[in-house]
């Protein structure tokens, strides 16, 4: 068993075209202050017509491969976190698999809705514990924008589509000279929950079928294929958990507020990721937001942002970084990873 796990590359990707909010002024009534205001967003990254969820993951996975130094053949297992898949079935993660040229590696999808990259860090861990010698690529990858009622304006300026990847390992393997996100960054810690009793219709999205409808061919899409959600019911309990839960991670590992460095949460709405910081009593200087670009990309949102820390130098080498996220189910989580 391997006590030490390493995110050794990370890789992100954002489709090219942008919807602003003066953009969606055009298709449901609202304007730039009401959407600044309740959200933080400024605008975000849609998919392009026949771009597919797996295909913005290939862009996010060879980035993270070539930060880490591997080839797409040196991959033992594929962990994907999404809640659009392409595909129920085949799993996108096989698609995936496909797409990158390697096989007869473990492949499987993880839906944990927002909190689907924390649970996939869990999941990397066991199979890390239980066999050192992976090579584990996580992605956490969403295409959200084909899920939303456009005539919903509280959930329509919400969200917008990403992909984020890491390659993970029990040994460090940056190259000597890395590229910005060639990082063997230790994950020290990580837990998850979830709550279904509490969290079942505050944010549902289906395929029609499973809340019960039949469809046949040629029959209209309900209301039930849309994203569906109770935003106050879902920032009271987000509010709570994650702050929650990462105190008990802290506590866990030994640490206080005043040994994270960094705080980077799921990017939901700036009005939960602000009052996440206050509760932990984290300067907002030390919290990292950058919704204001991409809006909500669900489980996308923390790996991406993990990247443009980077990129902005907000995360350097030495600092702890606490990352924590909540999602509909519910499902919420923790990790502190060390650059």
């Amino acid at each position: 068993m391997t006590n030490r796990i390493y995110l050794n590359g990370f890789g992100y990707y954002a489709p090219a075209e942008i919807l602003t909010n003066s953009d969606l002024q055009k298709l449901v009534d609202t304007n730039e202050e009401w959407i600044v205001s309740r959200t933080g967003i400024v605008e975000r990254h849609m998919a392009a017509p026949g771009e597919t969820n797996s295909d913005m993951a290939v862009h996010a996975a060879y980035m993270a491969l070539e930060a880490a130094g591997l080839e797409p053949s040196e991959l033992t297992a594929i962990l994907y976190a999404t809640a659009t898949p392409d595909s129920l079935v085949p799993s996108t993660a096989a698609t995936v698999q496909m797409k990158l040229g390697i096989h007869r590696v473990m492949a499987m999808d993880i839906n944990a809705a927002c909190s689907g990259f924390i649970y996939g860090l869990q999941v990397a861990q066991g199979l890390l514990a239980a066999d050192p010698g992976h090579n584990i690529l996580l992605l956490a990858t969403e295409l959200l924008t084909g899920k939303v009622n456009w005539q919903d304006r509280a959930t329509c300026v919400l969200f917008g589509d990403g992909s984020g990847a890491v390659v993970m390992s029990a040994e460090k393997r940056a190259p000597q000279q890395p590229a910005l996100f060639s990082n063997d960054v230790l994950l020290e810690g990580v837990m998850s929950s979830a709550d279904g009793t509490s969290g079942g219709e505050a944010l549902r999205m289906t395929d029609g079928e499973s809340n019960g409808r039949r469809y046949r061919v040629g029959d209209k899409i309900g209301d039930d294929y849309f994203i569906r959600m109770n935003g106050r019911e879902i920032y009271k309990h987000a509010v709570r958990n994650m702050p929650e839960i990462c105190n008990k991670l802290m506590d866990s590992l030994g640490y206080t507020i005043r040994d994270i460095d960094a705080l980077i949460p799921h990017q939901a709405n700036i009005r939960i990721v602000e009052a996440v910081g206050e509760r932990l009593n984290m300067p907002p200087e030390k919290v990292f937001i950058n919704i204001q670009k991409y809006g909500n990309t669900s489980c996308a949102s923390i790996p991406m942002a993990l990247c443009e820390a980077l990129e902005q130098n907000f995360i350097r080498p030495g600092m702890r970084v606490l990352i924590t996220a909540f999602g509909g189910g519910f499902t919420w989580g923790a990790a502190v990873l060390k650059f």
